[in-house]
């Protein structure tokens, strides 16, 4: 049994698109950083969809390489052969979407890291771990890489694995167009075609546009191109052909591109066609390494080009299997699918990335209660914070399924440090103790300070809401809930919404459930919930459903704590550990309550206080664990 599915060779790089819509490259404000270049989109792409795959690349030894090995994981690529060079800067692109015609781009590849792999970063065992090579144009540009890339792929077919060729031809990355000509994508070049000729009896698979088939056969006529590729190759060519959708050819090409073997096209707006060949590619892959026949395999990729098409960046773009399969079974309901909520949900929703099965959570996102303590100043309690933070991290030692909620008005130095730790970060938005919700102010009135926010922290809203609020209050409630809701995931920040009923009227087992219900009606769909510590299990139930119903892909819920002692929380987490949706609790005040007002006095020192708030929290994290494993053993 291979190890992988697939391994991809050559450029990777950090794309910075522009944020603007529709105006010059040399107007762009600002810039979204996504992954990019086209095996390591490809390597994302195919993961995305179910594929073991893994990309051979370089990456620079500062932030920016750091980022693509550290996404490449985060999207379940294996960065075995991603090399780390010392002597050279990650590959730049510089984007823009300027019409539906336009995508200027810039490519910073000065001697960047992926051109410095050598036949020497190529390892035969790694190679032979995967079940098919996939190969780009560009890394058969320049002597060095084109070696790396020959010696993968003739150990591939010397052991029987598949190659494939996405000829990917980039006029100015060959040496044939200027640096501001990024957006050209095809300028005639005998030297260039003379290049690929040589090496495209190495694949079983050769995929490209009709422009780069001109490239590859040596003239613009494209079934001359085509039958001058089959001289030299066997291999099954794949000819994309836009808004016309793609063909395959595995034998002789005929008289006409209409008869060869076809897939279903998808009639969308195009938005963004760069990386959409990326897309293509990854759905292509899908289909032909699960041996499945090419009008199958051509309608994977052409629905995933169509998700490229759609949407802004290449990466971010492609969908995940479970949303393919939804969008087949569905159908386009409006061509901007990017604008398509129902279908936006399903990417959004299986695309987050990070394991959070488990969340046990040290909560000191409080401003009023800690303010109201006897010595409290702010310089106090933000350092107090500083505190709670350590002992987390002592609780943490480097293990995942822990996480922290933090403000940044009194915690803004804790918040920050927290970044990069491997905690989950839920930070507040709330003014505390508001009614109808009120925001911090820190927020901007359009919430447009969500983009100083790292993308790890998740947005965190707590309302004291009750189903028998008068119309005029709960409309409050759901106007600005679903305002923090869209704007949040406007920024990609992930959204946490808290409920507490009980503080403002009677509650019984459907009290919660129902204002679940409320705001799924109104169009929230909060990546977690945080639940009160309900008394029975009818009411665990029906909240439980009432989210699974709306929302089957949510993250699941956190329990809150309500500043109970511990034996109260321990019967309330054995209550709720047996809904498998309840991921963990947040807990605050019963594990830092009584440090907070020892230390604020001047009664114990720091040490002392970090000591007793990480025993505390330890204690909690062994009582949830028991509880849920209690709960397995008890469901079988």
């Amino acid at each position: 049994m291979k190890q992988l599915d697939l391994i991809t060779i050559g450029r990777s790089s950090v794309d910075l698109y522009g944020a603007q819509i529709g105006g010059r490259l040399e107007d762009m404000g600002s810039f979204d950083k996504y992954i990019g270049g086209s095996p390591t989109n490809i390597a994302c792409g195919t993961a995305r969809l179910g594929l073991k795959s893994a990309v051979i690349t370089g990456v620079g030894d500062e932030h920016m390489g750091r980022f693509i090995r550290e996404q490449l994981v985060r999207e379940g690529v294996n960065v075995d052969g991603v090399k780390t060079d010392p002597d050279r800067l990650t590959a730049l692109v510089l984007l823009g979407i300027r019409d539906q015609e336009q995508f200027p781009l810039i490519f910073y590849r000065e001697n960047c890291a992926d051109m410095g792999l050598t036949v020497a970063d190529i390892d035969p065992e790694f190679i032979r771990s995967a079940r098919a090579v996939v190969a780009t144009g560009t890394h058969l540009s320049h002597p060095q890489v084109e070696a790396a890339t020959l010696k993968a792929l003739t150990l591939a077919r010397e052991t029987g694995m598949r190659t494939a060729l996405d000829i990917d031809y980039r006029p100015n990355l060959w040496g044939v167009a200027s640096h501001g000509e990024g957006e050209s994508r095809f300028v005639e070049s005998a030297t260039v075609t003379a290049k690929l000729q040589s090496t495209l009896h190495l694949f079983d698979l050769i995929v490209g546009t009709e422009e780069e088939f001109h490239i590859a056969g040596g003239t613009t006529d494209t079934i001359a191109a085509l039958r001058k590729v089959r001289q030299v190759s066997g291999a099954t060519l794949v000819c994309k052909r836009g808004a016309a959708g793609a063909v395959a050819f595995t034998g002789e090409v005929p008289e006409s591109l209409d008869d060869g073997e076809a897939g279903p096209g998808f009639p969308i707006e195009v938005f963004n066609v760069l990386g959409a060949g990326d897309g293509f590619m990854s759905g292509l892959l899908k289909g032909w390494l699960d041996d499945e026949d090419w009008p199958t395999a051509l309608k994977y990729a052409n629905a995933c080009g169509a998700f490229a098409v759609s949407r802004h960046g290449c990466t971010p773009a492609y969908p995940s299997w479970e949303e393919l399969q939804f969008f087949f079974k569905r159908g386009i309901k409006r061509p901007d699918l990017r604008n398509d909520v129902e279908l936006e949900q399903v990417h959004w929703a299986t695309n987050r990335q990070g394991d959070w099965s488990t969340v046990k959570t040290f909560a000191f996102d409080h401003r009023l209660q800690l303010e109201e303590m006897d010595g409290y100043t702010l310089e106090k309690g933000a350092r107090f914070k500083e505190l709670c933070l350590d002992a987390a991290l002592t609780v943490q030692d480097g293990q995942s399924g822990y996480g922290i909620l933090c403000d940044n008005r009194i915690g803004r130095s804790a918040l920050h440090r927290a970044s990069g730790t491997g905690l989950w970060i839920g930070r507040p938005t709330e003014l505390p103790g508001s009614r109808p919700i009120e925001f911090e102010t820190d927020l901007g009135e359009d919430f447009g300070r969500f983009r100083e926010w790292p993308r790890e922290n998740v947005v965190k809203l707590l309302i004291f809401v009750h189903p028998d609020d008068d119309r005029e209050t709960m409309d409050a409630h759901i106007h600005r809930v679903r305002r923090l809701f869209t704007a949040a995931r406007r920024n990609n920040l992930e959204f946490l919404l808290e409920i507490i009923p009980s503080k403002v009227g009677p509650v019984d087992d459907e009290t919660s459930a129902k204002l679940i219900q409320t705001f799924y009606d109104a169009g929230v769909y909060p990546d977690w919930w945080k639940l009160e510590p309900f008394k029975t299990e009818a009411a665990w139930q029906n909240a439980a459903r009432a989210i699974e119903f709306n929302d089957p892909r949510t993250r699941g819920i956190v329990v809150l704590g309500l500043d109970a002692p511990e034996d109260e929380l321990a019967a309330s987490f054995a209550l709720a550990a047996k809904q498998p949706l309840v991921k963990g609790f947040a807990v605050g005040r019963t594990i830092f309550g009584n440090a907070a007002r020892n230390w604020l006095t001047g009664t114990i020192t720091d040490g002392e206080a970090v000591t007793e708030m990480a025993e505390n929290y330890a204690r909690l994290c062994v009582i949830w664990d028991k509880a849920r494993a209690e709960a397995r053993r008890n469901m079988g």
